[in-house]
């Protein structure tokens, strides 16, 4: 496919939209003359992520907006996770899950905070992991392995040195309902930990459920008595005491890779493990970038650097920048608005200078996360798309509202998008 008149910048904002039904949305009231030029000088329109109905996560969204139908190929995020954590897996006898660190009541059960306050240092959460890393579960000649990755995020490898395992299992984590290989955000979900049960009936299956539950059993002992933990409910802070398990999966994906489907180098640039993951499973250059500083300046400065970099070697560039995500689930509109506007400022404007004369410019978001519901939504999200030579639409300003109106029109599957970009635009 890849004869493409322009190299492509094709930039994900995480999590950067809201909900249509809102009286105004976050990026209605952000200041973000970066992403309003590239919609006044280029066409836009409305994307489901996945698909109308589907309220997706986030690694599911990518492999959609990558141009695969995540219902065909998705392993389930644990697999992405260690993937991007660096991890291999024994396939059949490990089965990785995606984990929060988070504040659990031992006596009930009940979740205070599914993140354990996102305030948890990076040494904490390593120390916290390595107490419960290489746990002997004591059936099935059962283990686990823990590995701290980002923040309050971390992966579990529930093993058995002699027992094949399965990842058809539910998550422990309310907040998601899985549905085989996929799960599906829950709007209001009961605030406790779920047991953890087959979903099909195999023995595999019914062992996987049973270790995974002994390790959250287990675990949460160890945590709760964890000095750290002891120190920070001393300092007033919540205890990361327990880990919450979803979207267990067992091997990689068995898709064409990237290069081959558009047939051009293609890379992935990304911070967090389950991009990273993606980017290694389907076999883009994936490109790491370092862990954000709390610098807004420096840290995008040094992902544009990374992405001009790139497009030398390349001729699609995927981006994906975090920030507008967590405060949508947070429900802090104010937050979300300046996490938007410090994109826009220190690496919209700065990537649409460097890059308008000769290359082309493709933005859009993984899925809408509106603060008036402080979860992902099934919502659409805008897109626009410039390069030197097209005919723009009317739209003026990148907005869900404004994007509706473009020539684009809606585009009903995220992982027909990229190959229509590709097609009508850029051959």
């Amino acid at each position: 496919m890849c004869g493409v008149r322009y190299k492509l910048v094709y930039l994900v904002i995480d999590g950067m939209a809201d909900s249509l039904k809102d009286p105004v949305t976050t990026l209605e009231i952000s200041v973000k003359p970066g992403l309003d030029w590239v919609a006044s000088r280029g066409v836009c329109g409305l994307l489901y992520p996945v698909s109308r109905g589907v309220a997706p996560e986030s690694d599911e969204a990518v492999i959609s907006l990558l141009g695969y139908d995540p219902h065909e190929v998705y392993p389930g995020r644990g697999v992405l996770e260690a993937l991007g954590a660096g991890l291999e897996l024994k396939w059949s006898f490990e089965v990785a899950f995606r984990a929060n660190f988070a504040t659990v009541d031992p006596a009930t059960r009940r979740i205070i905070d599914r993140r354990a306050g996102r305030d948890i240092g990076i040494e904490e959460a390593r120390e916290l992991a390595e107490a419960i890393n290489n746990l002997e579960l004591g059936e099935y000649d059962g283990y686990a392995r823990v590995v701290a990755t980002i923040g309050h995020r971390a992966v579990v490898i529930i093993g058995s040195r002699s027992h094949r395992l399965s990842p058809l299992v539910s998550n422990n984590d309310p907040a998601y309902e899985k549905k085989g290989f996929v799960s599906i955000a829950v709007e209001r979900p009961e605030p406790f930990v779920k047991d953890i049960r087959p979903l099909v009936e195999t023995r595999e299956a019914e062992i996987t459920a049973r270790l995974a539950n002994m390790f959250f059993n287990k675990a949460l002992k160890i945590l709760t008595e964890h000095p750290i933990n002891i120190e920070r409910a001393r300092r007033g802070l919540l205890p990361a005491n327990a880990l919450l398990l979803r979207d267990a999966g067992g091997e990689p994906p068995r898709a064409q890779p990237l290069s081959e489907k558009y047939k051009c180098k293609f890379a992935v640039l990304a911070e967090m493990p389950v991009e990273i993951g993606i980017g290694r499973a389907f076999g883009a250059d994936t490109l790491v970038l370092n862990p954000p500083t709390g610098n807004p300046q420096v840290d995008y400065e040094e992902r544009l650097e990374a992405t001009l970099q790139a497009l030398r070697d390349h001729n699609i560039v995927y981006v994906h920048l975090k920030g507008p995500d967590e405060p949508g689930h947070d429900g802090n509109m104010e937050l979300k608005k300046r996490k938007i506007e410090e994109i826009d400022k220190y690496y919209v404007q700065s990537l649409v200078e460097s890059v308008r004369e000769k290359y082309a410019l493709l933005v859009t978001a993984d899925h809408a996360t509106p603060p008036s519901k402080k979860a992902h939504t099934d919502d659409p999200v805008p897109v626009a798309l410039y390069t030197p030579d097209i005919l723009a639409d009317n739209v003026t300003r990148f907005t869900e509202r404004e994007c509706a109106q473009g020539s684009l029109g809606v585009v009903e599957h995220g992982w027909k998008f990229l190959p229509l970009i590709l097609e009508k635009y850029l051959l």
